[in-house]
């Protein structure tokens, strides 16, 4: 009975231990963020990140564009989406943005939103939803599944239109000129792309 009482208060303290280094590391990783116009290059110096490690991740109900690399946070950018911010895109026209796991198909200038990172929607996992949408009768048997979603800055680089959370796009992720442009800088062809609600 000693001895396992012993044992039982050892694997306490350990259990502890692990939970203080897990909050510690937690901190580390905001204090990493608390900076958010910190330049992205320096942080990816500062943390040794490689850019082919780096992948996005958006997610719908926070408003927010996360570089990744490593299960890190690197650097956290405020967006927006569609007129419709909630449900998964299933069609055409319906103004949602896609939910799931996506790559970066092109990226380029562009003259209205400064530069777009061309996802690739519809991808297989798209079309399977499109297509069980519309063999249970969700969708209409003509409905069309849509295309060109992509993450882009704002018309005429008006960045109210990111403070005040306006959900512009037809199902595009929108952020400031300023974030695609650094963004712009660290992606690349097949750049990992999960967006989540």
């Amino acid at each position: 009975m000693h001895n396992s009482g012993f044992l039982f208060l050892i694997m306490l303290i350990t259990l502890s231990c692990n939970n203080y280094k897990a909050v510690k590391e937690k901190e580390e990783i905001k204090t990493r963020n608390a900076t958010p116009d910190q330049p992205l290059s320096e942080l990816l110096q500062t943390m040794q990140v490689e850019v082919k490690n780096l992948s996005i991740l958006i997610d719908k109900s926070d408003y927010t564009l996360q570089l990744i690399a490593d299960a890190i946070t690197i650097k956290t950018y405020p967006v927006i989406f569609g007129p419709n911010p909630v449900d998964d895109k299933r069609r055409e026209g319906d103004k949602c943005t896609p939910e799931g796991n996506f790559t970066i198909r092109d990226l380029y200038p562009h003259d209205k939103w400064s530069k777009f990172l061309w996802v690739d929607y519809p991808n297989e996992e798209s079309w399977q939803k499109h297509n069980t949408a519309k063999a249970n009768g969700e969708l209409d048997k003509d409905a069309t599944i849509g295309g060109e979603i992509g993450i882009h800055g704002v018309p005429n680089n008006d960045e109210s239109l990111i403070d005040e959370k306006i959900n512009w796009t037809l199902g595009c992720i929108s952020l400031k000129n300023k974030h695609i442009d650094e963004i712009y800088n660290f992606v690349t062809k097949g750049t990992v792309i999960t967006i989540q609600k």
